[in-house]
């Protein structure tokens, strides 16, 4: 009988670390999800940059090839 309950035991204790290894990498999967919306996030607003400075250079390229006419 105590056999049974050794081999109980170490089923319980080895139960209780594979939970603990499954929550530590949802918690990991949680951390990586909101670091990528962040980084897209970070992307998206450089991109508006971009696209504004861009927008800028042809204003300005379009005011002195008037300004040459």
């Amino acid at each position: 009988m105590s056999r049974l309950l050794a081999v109980a035991v170490v089923a319980v204790l080895a139960a209780g670390c594979g939970i603990e290894a499954v929550s530590g990498g949802a918690t990991a999967a949680a951390a990586k999800q909101k670091e990528l919306e962040a980084a897209k996030k970070t992307m998206s607003e450089a991109q508006q940059q971009i696209g504004q400075a861009v927008e800028q250079v042809q204003k300005s390229a379009e005011k002195a090839g008037e300004a040459d006419k």
